[in-house]
């Protein structure tokens, strides 16, 4: 946390691009993860991950760290991202297709067990989407940041109740959703 302060003051005060170095290498594994978990694309995650880092020292001077801790601001700057992403006309025209060549199986099961998990992850996906921006925002950080309702109802700014709201009815959604697909 302190070192997060001093290197964000350097990046401030002079644009030191060794701070700034320091500063994604600190954050870059755990914003790539949070992409992946709900891409589950490398290399879209990867170049998500850098966008956000881009926008994270276009912007830093913006930040105020007595809103918000360096990390629950790039949060909020990441699930922007992927809301924005995921509201694109590239995403929509974009077919999330694998060829079954780049699957490595044991057996047939694995490989039925593997797809049907794919499938599901994407429909979820589908199904966030589907929701107005503050409640994909609430869903993304609770299920992909694993981030406290106390905690996502400061970075929203909103009651925590209202997190509470949004998050089990988005998740009813979701659940109603999931359960069309499977008795179709």
């Amino acid at each position: 946390m302190e070192n997060d302060k001093r290197w964000i003051r350097q990046i401030k005060n002079n644009g030191s691009k060794e701070a700034a170095n320091n500063l994604v290498a600190k954050y870059y594994k755990e914003m790539y993860a949070f992409m992946y978990k709900q891409t589950l694309n490398q290399e879209l995650s990867l170049d998500l991950t850098q966008e956000i880092f881009i926008s994270v020292l276009k912007s830093i001077q913006s930040y105020d760290s007595k809103k918000a801790s360096f990390r629950t601001w790039l949060y909020k700057l990441a699930s922007n991202r992927l809301v924005d992403y995921f509201r694109s006309k590239s995403y929509k025209d974009t077919q999330l297709v694998q060829p079954i060549e780049d699957y490595d199986f044991e057996d047939e099961h694995d490989m039925t067990i593997s797809l049907e998990y794919k499938d599901d992850i994407e429909r979820a996906t589908a199904l966030i989407n589907e929701l107005d921006a503050s409640s994909q925002q609430i869903v993304r950080l609770k299920l992909f940041g694993d981030y406290t309702f106390q905690e996502i109802a400061e970075i929203e700014t909103i009651p925590q109740s209202t997190v509470k709201t949004k998050y089990y009815a988005a998740l009813k959604k979701i659940r109603k959703g999931m359960e069309k697909v499977h008795n179709d």
